[in-house]
């Protein structure tokens, strides 16, 4: 059983067009509410957010919510074409016009994916009001993450993610304890399993493999941004995370969650929901990160 705190039927669901296929998007909290937008990790979809999700709810009760699985991934359309992450941010824009009609600079909260995503947008004027990516590198992957995803590659394309994937996946997303937990485990089990073979796999390319080092848009963020570092993933360390929001400058901060790897709001919902909460208030307030 997924693990899951808010009921599918409290979420109005809807599927957006873009570029890159419709997006399939769950929504929550008054239609006239602030927008925040909730994007998650790579593999994933936005079930990670289920946990995280009554916290925010809770203790933000005017906003709206719309947690979108990314192109490829989840319950959103297949890829049929490779792309990069500057086409997932441009699918996303495309969401934004359709969910945001009115323009108002929204809240985007980026898992891994979703932060890649999100360095996109924030170096847009106007586009967000304040940008938080979790567990997000700006720079590409390792040799040695891009030769074994080679050698994972075709077992993905042709029986899917099964066996040598499966478990390469859970390593990469939790921590042993998390993938020790039933529900968490599961529910990353589950929203792998959604998309087609095809898909996956060109997602995978697209947004793991086509990824590109972005450390020259930190000095071109627009908005208060606040970087979440977990304490156990080893290409994106707290120090890492300070370095990157030292090179955006003051508008930027660094956090670390403890008991994490690259799935921060599924590992820790209770953890990351009160350090985004207490940055959305510092930009409420005015001060920015």
């Amino acid at each position: 059983m997924s693990t899951s705190l808010t009921p599918n039927d409290r979420l109005r669901t809807q599927l957006v067009p873009t570029r890159l296929g419709r997006l399939h998007v769950r929504a929550t909290g008054p239609a006239a509410g602030p927008l925040t937008v909730l994007w998650s990790s790579m593999f994933v979809d936005s079930s990670t957010w289920f946990r995280m999700l009554p916290l925010l709810q809770r203790a933000h009760p005017t906003r709206a919510f719309a947690l979108i699985d990314p192109p490829g991934l989840g319950r959103s359309d297949a890829l049929t074409r490779a792309t990069d992450i500057r086409g997932a941010a441009d699918a996303a824009r495309d969401a934004l016009a359709v969910l945001n009609p009115d323009g108002r600079p929204v809240d985007w909260v980026g898992n891994a994916f979703g932060g890649h995503v999100g360095y996109e947008l924030a170096a847009d004027p106007g586009l967000l009001r304040s940008f938080v990516a979790v567990s997000a590198p700006v720079e590409p992957i390792s040799i040695e993450l891009r030769q074994r995803i080679n050698l994972l590659a075709p077992v993905l394309r042709l029986v899917g993610p099964v066996g040598p994937v499966r478990a390469a996946v859970l390593d990469a997303m939790l921590t042993d304890a998390s993938a020790a937990d039933p529900g968490i485990r599961s529910t990353v089990l589950e929203s792998l399993g959604r998309p087609e073979r095809r898909s996956m796999s060109l997602a995978l390319r697209s947004f793991i493999l086509n990824r590109v080092d972005v450390s020259a848009l930190l000095p071109r963020l627009t908005v208060p941004s606040l970087f979440v570092a977990s304490d156990n993933r080893g290409d994106w360390s707290p120090a890492d995370a300070e370095r990157s929001a030292a090179a955006a400058g003051p508008i930027a901060r660094a956090v670390t969650i403890a008991g994490a790897r690259t799935l921060v709001p599924l590992e820790q919902p209770a953890a990351l929901a009160r350090v985004v909460g207490e940055f959305w208030g510092e930009v409420e307030s005015g001060g920015g990160a």
